[in-house]
């Protein structure tokens, strides 16, 4: 499915002087990643977690070598790049589902520095990533529970744009860069309930220039569950349920 110069403490899950899981520190870059409490309370998926992380690092560490080769004054001028990968546990649904969201900041001496990331869902019964597939009857490119789940999200967006003032004919350029496809739609983790062990719906996950210009940052699309209630599977019903909390509608703000 999916920089500042890094500033640790405005990411979820780690503070400035928390103590990386991994790290690597070359002539060309430095690099940490960091796994919160909660998912290094699971050691399968922790170590799911960091295997990414540090194969991360080591593809971002290759890269930073061959352009110190190329452009060495760049890195004298500016010093190394700079990586930081968070893992943070966002919910847990009905004690199987774990959604995280992966945030990288990066600064590669480029304009400026960027952010972006993606999602993870975790399923801890067969202790592995899955996709949100297993929760809809079909999900076929462009079928129907891609098609109302599209129109959800712009939906959702055109409504945080608006409240940004953003409300002009630029909107639907945007829009075009999310497709009623499951790997296309946008980054995607299972919200949390006003139920116990529900999840509200489903929150999509844009970083800047994703559906928006730098400037507007990162965006949320809720969609909450009845409105893909039609097209639920077995499973979808039993984990979907109640309403999105008033405080993880502030959170993402």
């Amino acid at each position: 499915m999916v920089f500042v110069a890094v500033t640790l403490a405005a990411s979820p899950g780690y503070a400035a002087d928390d103590k990386p899981d991994a790290k690597i520190k070359t002539k060309a870059m430095e690099a940490s990643v960091y796994l919160d409490d909660k998912i290094k309370s699971d050691s399968l998926l922790a170590a799911d977690c960091l295997a990414e992380g540090k194969k991360w690092m080591n593809t971002s560490a290759a890269e930073a070598a061959a352009d110190l080769k190329e452009d060495p004054e760049s890195f004298n001028d500016r010093g190394p790049w700079e990586y930081a990968r968070n893992y943070a546990m966002r919910s847990v649904v009905g004690g199987r589902y774990v959604s995280i969201i992966r945030s990288d900041d990066i600064d590669t001496h480029g304009a400026h520095p960027n952010h972006t990331g993606d999602t993870i869902l975790w399923d801890k019964a067969e202790n592995k990533r899955i996709s949100i597939r297993p929760f809809f009857t079909e999900t076929a490119d462009n079928g129907p529970t891609m098609t109302a789940m599209r129109k959800a999200v712009i939906a959702s967006l055109t409504v945080e744009k608006k409240k940004r003032g953003l409300d002009d004919d630029s909107l639907e350029d945007w829009f075009k860069n999310i497709e009623a496809k499951l790997l296309k739609i946008g980054a995607v983790t299972l919200a949390p309930s006003t139920e116990v062990g529900k999840s509200s719906g489903l929150t999509f996950h844009y970083p800047p220039y994703a559906v928006g210009a730098y400037s507007e940052g990162q965006y949320v699309a809720f969609v909450p569950w009845k409105a893909l209630q039609p097209f639920l599977a077995a499973e979808g019903s039993r984990i979907f349920g109640g309403a999105r909390p008033k405080s993880d509608e502030d959170d993402e703000q």
